[in-house]
C-alpha cells in the first residue's frame, strides 16, 4: 500500500502530522501507552499512516510498524454482523427470526424478575428474542464484566464466555440464564453478537472461522485476520496491557509474541463478539469494502442498499443508545449514536459533542481500538494501541478531533 498525496484528497499534511506527534508526547512519551496506530483513508486512499511506540510498554519490545498485529476484541462484532448480512441477503435469514428457530433452548429462556444471583425469580419475556435484537443488543444479554446487575454475577459465577467450551455450548448455557429485560426494550451490550455468530455457523453449515476465511478474509485480502496468530507470524503480535480504574496501576495482560498466553492456536471458543486479531491495514480492508458499498477490487461481499440498510439508525423509534441504553457501557459515545446492524450511527453530530457527520458507522474494542467509516466524508480512520479497558483514556475523541481538524474541503 502506498500513500496518496494527502492534498488531492482534501487533507492538510501538515495537520495530519500533527496526530501521531499528539499522542507520542501525550500517552507514549509519558508511560501511559505502549504504542499508537493511525490510518486514514479518503477517496479510497490512504492519506495518512504513522506508528509509535512498541510492543512492550517499557519501550524495549520491537518497534510497531504495519505488520504489527492487534487484538481488535470486540471490532470482531461488525465482521460477524456483515457475516450475517451475507446471509440475509441470500434468502437464508431474516431480521424478524426468533433465534430459537436456528437455536431452539431460545425458546424457553426467561427474563430477570428480582433476587439475588443466588436465589431469584424469572418471568415470561413479552416476546422472544429475534435476529435483530442480536445485531442491535436489545436481546437482554448481558457481559459479565459489566458490573451493573445481578444478571452480570450469574454470568461470572458460570464463567460465560471463558474459552473452554465452543460456541454452541456457551450459547446453550446463555439460554438457561435469564435476561436482563424483555428483547426490544431496552439496549444492552452483551454476548448478543455471539449467538449471532453461532446462528451463522447453523445457517451456513460452516464453523464460524471457516466462513469468515472463505467468504470475507480470503476474497478481501486480510490475510492477517483470524482468531489466532500462525507460529511464522507469532512474532508480529504485541503485549497487551490492562490498567486498573481504582488506582491506575498497570499491569500486563498478555504477553507480545511466543510470550503470548493466548492467540497461539486455534481456540476453542470462536468468539464472534471479540476474538479476532488484526492489524489496521487489513481492517482498513474490511471497512473500504463497508464504505464503496459491499465491494473491494474484484470481491463483491453485499449490495450497496444492504450497506446502506446496514448503516441506519435501527433501534426503535429512532432512539440513540443513551436513551435506551441508561447505564450500560458502549464502546461509542451513546450521546447522539443510534445503532445499525453491526456498529454505531451518528443521528445527532451535536449530541455527541465531537466532530463529525451524520450516518458515520463506528466500533471499538476492548483494548482501546477503534474504527469509523464516514461516508459523507469519503472518510474511514483506524487507531490501534493495546491497554484495557476502552476508554480509560480519551484517546478515541482525540483521534476524532484530530482527523476532522485536518480536512481542507
Amino acid at each position: 500500500m502506498t500513500q496518496a498525496d494527502p492534498a488531492d484528497y482534501g487533507m492538510n499534511a501538515e495537520r495530519l502530522a500533527k496526530i501521531p506527534n499528539f499522542f507520542q508526547s501525550r500517552y507514549i512519551d509519558s508511560g501511559k501507552l505502549p504504542c499508537v496506530t493511525t490510518l486514514i483513508s479518503r477517496g479510497g486512499e490512504i492519506v495518512h499512516e504513522a506508528w509509535r511506540g512498541t510492543t512492550h510498554l517499557d519501550g524495549k519490545g520491537e518497534r510497531v510498524g504495519p505488520d504489527t498485529v492487534f487484538r481488535i476484541y470486540s471490532m470482531t462484532k461488525p465482521i460477524t454482523s456483515l457475516a450475517a448480512m451475507m446471509l440475509i441477503e441470500q434468502g437464508d435469514l431474516r431480521l424478524d427470526h426468533p433465534v430459537s428457530r436456528y437455536i431452539p433452548d431460545f425458546a424457553e429462556t426467561r427474563v430477570w424478575a428480582g433476587g439475588t444471583p443466588e436465589s431469584y425469580e424469572t418471568a415470561k419475556p413479552d416476546r422472544e428474542i429475534e435476529i435483530r435484537d442480536l445485531f442491535l443488543h436489545t436481546s437482554g444479554l448481558t457481559y459479565g464484566f459489566l458490573f451493573q446487575h445481578e444478571v452480570d454475577a450469574l454470568y461470572r459465577r458460570e464463567k460465560i464466555g471463558e474459552p473452554f467450551e465452543t460456541l454452541g455450548e456457551m450459547c446453550t448455557r446463555l439460554a438457561s440464564l435469564p435476561l436482563v429485560f424483555s428483547p426490544g426494550t431496552r439496549w444492552n451490550y452483551g454476548h448478543s453478537t455471539d449467538v449471532l455468530a453461532r446462528v451463522v455457523e447453523v445457517v451456513s453449515g460452516q464453523e464460524l472461522d471457516d466462513f469468515f476465511a472463505e467468504h470475507i478474509f480470503g476474497p478481501l485480502g486480510m490475510a492477517d485476520t483470524g482468531f489466532f496468530v500462525p507460529e511464522d507470524k507469532l512474532h508480529r503480535l504485541t503485549a497487551c496491557y490492562q490498567r486498573n480504574p481504582l488506582n491506575g496501576e498497570v499491569t500486563l495482560s498478555d504477553g507480545a509474541g511466543p510470550e503470548s498466553k493466548a492467540y497461539r492456536a486455534r481456540p476453542k471458543l470462536l468468539n464472534g463478539g471479540g476474538g479476532l486479531v488484526s492489524t489496521p491495514r487489513d481492517y482498513l480492508r474490511f471497512c473500504q469494502c463497508l464504505l464503496n458499498g459491499g465491494r473491494l477490487e474484484g470481491a463483491r461481499l453485499i449490495s450497496p442498499k444492504t450497506w446502506e440498510f446496514m448503516d441506519r439508525n435501527h433501534l426503535p423509534g429512532g432512539a440513540t443508545i443513551k436513551a435506551m441504553g441508561d447505564r450500560t457501557f458502549s464502546e461509542a459515545r451513546m450521546e447522539g449514536n443510534g445503532f445499525g446492524l453491526g456498529g454505531s450511527v451518528t443521528v445527532d453530530v451535536a449530541e455527541t459533542m465531537q466532530p463529525g457527520s451524520p450516518g458515520s458507522f463506528s466500533w471499538g474494542g476492548l483494548a482501546n481500538t477503534f474504527f469509523w467509516i464516514d461516508p459523507m466524508e469519503d472518510l474511514i480512520a483506524i487507531q490501534m494501541t493495546q491497554m484495557i479497558p476502552s476508554g480509560c483514556y480519551p484517546i478515541r475523541p482525540q483521534f476524532q478531533a484530530l482527523v476532522y481538524a485536518a480536512l481542507d474541503g
